[in-house]
């Protein structure tokens, strides 16, 4: 059986209690008819130690008894009670000025005896003319010894289960029931001698047990004969620690002391020093002095001030340096105070606003309300900046809001090269319950209808969200997406042809289905490959089961190819352990269409990297720079399943070994050129698209794949982000055969292709906050690197564009990487013997 609970380490909400009423009898000491004036002090006490300061009741005046009904905050947390919490009430008779007497003090324990949290309503007993006591052996229990009322306390204990819910409600009974009980409870309290003090404590939707947070159990290390490893000092909070260089001399001087203590003496074994890593429970912790002096510094009674405030040239300049941050970068409190102080100023400058944000406490509401109001008056930002607020660091509505209004300045083009991510940013939307309708300024709704105004992205958007509701190991969001989808399908129905375009959509659906079946049963065949391709022609020239159950039909990797067909003739099976379906589509004008379908292969991270070329392409061609790249379509239809679209070539290790490895030999075998002029015989437009396309990343040259007119591109991005089976691997794939295909390191067309990286390399630079935001909306996408470190992918990312560095130097080390590329002997020989490999596997 399943039990669904909380442990108070996950619970950040203030403890608070609510002060009831209080009953009983109490003797005036004054001749006055009316009730002395009564407040209630709440403290909190751990292991026989204060833990907060008292906190008190207001005043209130009473007329026939002693009703409170206030809620107190105690300046603690759920997550930092320990386990002997309790709570110390004192009830005080406030006779006159700085004179006060207790009329009775109780202890309460939080938690229960199976460590759960208590909740709802409790009685109290206060034992009379005395403080409550906090220790653990407590001399003022909250239940009495020798309790005279048993038959209320019986009542009053099903009076609790009827609020928790565990006993069924009857209205017709409970109301005669409570009328009754009511009518015992006044005579009890009438004739009772004792005082009680009712409370309440806050209700969760579940049960809440006492759990701490778990540390790292510290070791000692021996530092002798060893130079200090500063990466391998960690606390027990999992924090590096860099010793100063008065330390690092400190423990030298302690090693070599110990070396040299007997020089002479053999027989001495040399000892070690040990250090003991000690946990710090307050490093973590908000300092109050500082988040006192925040609060005073960002005071609204300064707003009139700050908004006539200009920097000076040195303070100027340190803004600008802050500005310049990736969006990874963590600003210290003393930039998020100048940022703070000159944000009037700043809000001409639209790449101030992410960095502004991140300087508000969204604690504190008088900051909230502050920033939300300057929104508007912020000069307009761009795509990268607005990707950043649909993260999953900024909660606000209004943010949000503001976000999405930027975004729909973008039109559907480059709508379509973010749409990946947008997907992903609904998961840190807040969405409601089914029956009410989405915020017209929220993601979703915004999402829903661009994607209804264009077919196209309304195709892409649809399947975007069927990848995430098949996907089993992202249940928590499932609800989410299921939500929009609902919606998305509802709010077609208001246009003329919704209800051909949501008939569309089940179609696709059921062709991939129809796929994926024949996929699945052609892989668990145990025949031969020309007899599985066999099969499944047959199948595909079916006239009784027909893989279109509707033509013509929008593709799914390209919506604005309708199909009509397929030609079985030009469709196989390549030969791989997945077995991938080659299928060739015929579309309305008369093109064919050729795609890979595969099935048991997630193609989420295919997606991602070969959305990112595009995007790269897309940046580059806006600099007259047209590299010739081959961003072919990849659509993931499931968690297992996709399709990519097939373009005609040969893997570059096929080209090496079928032309004496010598790529010249293969341009000049598809495009000859007796044209006077033209180098080594080739056409000089496919020498002009090699040199363009040639040299990204590190793959083995099975997965680089050479088409007749030049053009170089990559398949299979099963490893990213540095994770690479092979040791030692080159920051780039730039073999000797591929240089020689340029004329070699001395001609025209390397020193062009240097060119171009450097070029390309800048840039993408320029442009790296946009790809940082994308990659870190995906860090929750369940892909398969990134999942693996989600805190360091982007990390990752962004090593590789050296924003450390100015331009100048970021070329010359693009330099270096090419060098150290080209005269890498390590891939060779890994080359070689994947080459042998797959001999072997044939």
């Amino acid at each position: 059986m399943d039990f669904s609970y909380c442990l108070t380490k996950d619970v950040e909400l203030p403890v608070s209690i609510r002060i009831a009423t209080l009953e009983g009898k109490y003797q005036l000491e004054s001749s006055e008819s009316h009730l002395p004036d009564i407040y209630v002090t709440v403290q909190l006490f751990g292991d026989n130690k204060p833990l907060t300061v008292p906190i008190k009741t207001s005043y209130k005046a009473f007329r026939n008894h002693w009703s409170w009904n206030e809620w107190l905050t105690l300046p603690i947390r759920y997550c930092d009670l320990p386990a002997s919490a309790q709570l110390a009430i004192t009830a005080w008779d406030a006779q006159g000025p700085r004179k006060t007497k207790p009329i009775g003090g109780t202890t309460f324990r939080l938690f229960g005896k199976q460590c759960t949290l208590r909740k709802g309503k409790h009685k109290l007993h206060l034992w009379r003319d005395c403080e409550a006591d906090g220790s653990h052996d407590t001399t003022t229990p909250s239940k009495a010894k020798h309790d005279h009322d048993q038959d209320m306390n019986k009542l009053e204990k099903l009076v609790k289960r009827y609020d928790c819910g565990d006993i069924r409600p009857e209205e017709w009974l409970d109301v005669m029931a409570f009328r009754h009980i009511e009518t015992i409870h006044k005579q009890l309290s009438a004739e009772s001698t004792d005082l009680a003090l009712y409370v309440d404590l806050p209700k969760f939707d579940f049960p809440v047990v006492y759990g701490e947070m778990e540390y790292n159990l510290f070791s000692p290390f021996s530092l002798a004969g060893q130079q200090l490893n500063e990466t391998a000092m960690t606390t027990a909070m999992g924090q590096a620690i860099h010793p100063s260089a008065v330390q690092r001399q400190a423990i030298s001087t302690t090693d070599s002391s110990v070396a040299n203590s007997n020089p002479f003496d053999s027989n001495i074994q040399r000892t070690s020093t040990h250090y003991a890593l000690v946990l710090d429970a307050d490093l973590q912790r908000d300092n109050p002095v500082e988040a006192k002096h925040r609060r005073l510094v960002r005071s609204h009674r300064n707003g009139p001030l700050d908004r006539d405030l200009k920097p000076n040239p040195k303070i100027r300049d340190e803004l600008n340096s802050i500005m310049s941050y990736p969006p990874t970068q963590t600003l210290t409190p003393e930039e998020k105070d100048l940022v703070w102080k000159f944000r009037f100023y700043l809000t001409r400058e639209k790449r101030a606003l992410t960095k502004f944000l991140k300087c508000v406490v969204w604690t504190d509401s008088i900051e909230v309300r502050q920033a939300v109001d300057l929104l508007p008056l912020w000069a307009d930002i761009n795509v990268d900046d607005a990707l950043e607020l649909l993260g999953k660091d900024f909660e606000n509505k209004a943010v949000r809001s503001y976000a999405v209004n930027q975004l729909r300045k973008a039109d559907d083009d480059d709508l379509l090269l973010y749409l990946l991510q947008l997907v992903q940013a609904l998961k840190f939307e807040y969405i409601e319950d089914k029956e009410t309708e989405f915020d017209h300024s929220s993601l979703s709704q915004f999402l829903i209808d661009r994607a209804i105004r264009n077919d196209v992205l309304g195709t892409y958007f649809y399947w975007y969200l069927m990848v995430e509701l098949q996907d089993l190991q992202n249940s928590v969001n499932r609800k989410l997406y299921a939500r929009v989808g609902y919606r998305y399908f509802q709010d077609l129905l208001q246009i003329p042809n919704g209800q051909k375009r949501r008939l569309t959509l089940r179609n696709q659906g059921y062709l991939t289905e129809v796929l994926s079946q024949l996929a699945a049963e052609i892989s668990n065949m145990k025949e031969s490959r020309q007899k599985k391709i066999d099969y499944f022609r047959s199948k595909l020239s079916d006239s009784k089961k027909p893989i279109l159950k509707v033509n013509p039909l929008p593709l799914i990797l390209d919506p604005s190819k309708d199909i009509v067909g397929i030609d079985p003739a030009k469709s196989t099976i390549f030969n791989s352990s997945l077995a991938p379906l080659k299928i060739c589509f015929l579309c309305t004008d008369g093109t064919e269409y050729p795609i890979i379908f595969k099935y048991g292969d997630d193609l989420r991270q295919d997606q991602l990297v070969i959305q990112i070329i595009s995007l790269m392409d897309k940046l580059l061609l806006k600099e007259n720079l047209d590299l010739k790249l081959t961003p072919y379509k990849v659509m993931a239809t499931g968690s297992d399943q996709g399709m990519m679209q097939f373009i005609p070539s040969q893997s570059l290790a096929a080209v090496l070994n079928d032309h004496q490895n010598n790529v010249l030999s293969f341009f000049r075998q598809h495009h000859p050129s007796d044209i006077p002029g033209s180098v080594y015989g080739i056409d000089p437009k496919v020498m002009e698209t090699y040199t363009r396309s040639c040299g990204v990343g590190d793959r083995h040259l099975d997965n680089l794949l050479l088409s007749p007119d030049g053009h170089l591109f990559h398949v299979d991005f099963g490893f990213i982000l540095g994770r690479d089976p092979k040791p030692f691997p080159p920051p780039m794939k730039l073999c000797k055969e591929m240089i020689e295909a340029m004329g070699g390191a001395n001609s025209p067309h390397y020193a062009q292709f240097q060119q171009y990286c450097y070029t390309a390399f800048t840039t993408l630079r320029r442009n790296a906050n946009l790809i940082l935001n994308l990659f870190s909306l995906m860090v929750d996408a369940n892909i398969t690197d990134i999942k693996n470190e989600p805190e360091k992918a982007v990390m990752k990312v962004q090593e590789k564009f050296r924003l450390d560095l100015t331009e100048e130097a970021a070329i010359a080390y693009f330099r270096g990487l090419i060098s150290e590329s080209v005269n890498a002997l390590f891939p060779q020989i890994m080359e070689t013997v994947h080459k042998w490999a797959q001999y072997w596997r044939r």
